[in-house]
């Protein structure tokens, strides 16, 4: 069983999407959260994710979370957004620096650029782009898990 946890600054963007994006698969053995590095507990995803997750057709309800230690110890496997999201982790929670990545880190070879697009602020297509981003990235999330 996996226990996958995506990370990001506010859980309402990036985050929120990942986590829809790898539900939506139905996978029995895998089991996926979110949490937010500086999370305002009990927001909605943001309009703009909400339409996005909506015209790819993915059903997702979602509230944001702070991430605190119960998910740091849930999880598996811990994907942040950002080098520095996860270099916050490794600081507050060295423990989990075995289990914690940046997604693009366990998923490409790209040593240079290991963030994903931060949407916030932007447009409904900027949304869309990081949206493209995750599902490609998620499915090479998938392959790496399966090895």
């Amino acid at each position: 069983m996996y226990r996958v946890l995506f990370v990001c600054t506010g859980n309402t963007c990036r985050s929120p999407m990942a986590e829809a994006i790898l539900k939506n698969k139905h996978i029995p053995e895998i089991e996926v959260k979110s949490a937010g590095v500086y999370a305002e507990a009990g927001q909605d995803a943001s309009s703009h994710a909400k339409k996005v997750m909506k015209q790819n057709s993915l059903e997702h309800v979602h509230v944001s979370q702070l991430l605190s230690d119960t998910e740091i110890e849930w999880a598996t496997h811990i994907f942040t957004m950002t080098e520095s999201h996860k270099a916050l982790i490794m600081n507050a929670y060295p423990h989990a620096m075995d289990k914690t990545f940046t997604l693009k880190e366990f998923v490409t070879s790209d040593q240079v650029n290991r963030d994903v697009i931060d949407p916030f602020g932007g447009s409904v297509e900027r949304y869309k782009q990081t949206f493209n981003e995750l599902d490609v990235l998620i499915d090479g999330l998938l392959r790496k898990l399966r090895e």
